[in-house]
């Protein structure tokens, strides 16, 4: 019988799934790259960014949840929600990092164009590494938190214990509380 946990693979160790994230992410972010450039001899520069942006980050996300993370299916539509918030980052860095070269260079070419938008891409792709890997791609949450409360669940805890205090019954009058009053 096929089950859901038989079809899922094993996930794959943190330099494993780096280096296909590598390869996964970085292919579509030198394809994307191209795409940038072309599209913005059409469009303004940071419109182009933010579509190919956009189709990048799907195709990437459904890249990373068949291969790169192993979950062995595709992406759901929370999980391509979450990775949008980190492309959102890297989308924001990008432009900021084209806004500073064209302060610093008043007619840059091509080139240093893609120079440029790759070093800003390959920086925060390692950031985008890390939330895609332990926050978006995470299998096994609600599992792990089970596991965690039966684990704390078992071990036992020392309770304070309370002391038993005689008192005297409170006094009654206002003159006896304050004696101000």
């Amino acid at each position: 019988m096929d089950t859901a946990q038989s079809r899922q693979r094993a996930e794959p160790g943190p330099l494993t799934a780096f280096t296909r994230f590598v390869l996964c992410g970085g292919g579509v972010g030198l394809a994307s790259s191209f795409a940038v450039t072309a599209l913005a001899s059409c469009i303004p520069w940071a419109l182009a960014n933010a579509l190919i942006t956009a189709a990048s980050t799907l195709l990437a996300t459904e890249l990373h949840a068949r291969f790169t993370f192993g979950t062995g299916g595709r992406a759901t539509w929370h999980q391509h929600a979450q990775s949008a918030g980190s492309a959102a980052a890297a989308y924001a860095v990008t432009c900021l990092a084209m806004l500073v070269l064209h302060q610093l260079v008043a007619a840059p070419g091509a080139p240093l164009e893609q120079a440029v938008y790759l070093c800003a891409g390959a920086l925060t792709g390692v950031a985008r590494f890390a939330v895609l890997r332990l926050v978006v791609f995470t299998r096994n949450r609600s599992q792990a938190t089970a596991t965690a409360t039966a684990t704390a669940a078992a071990v036992p805890t020392v309770r304070p214990v309370r002391a038993a205090v005689a008192r005297d019954s409170a006094p009654a009058r206002p003159a006896d509380l304050c004696p101000a009053a």
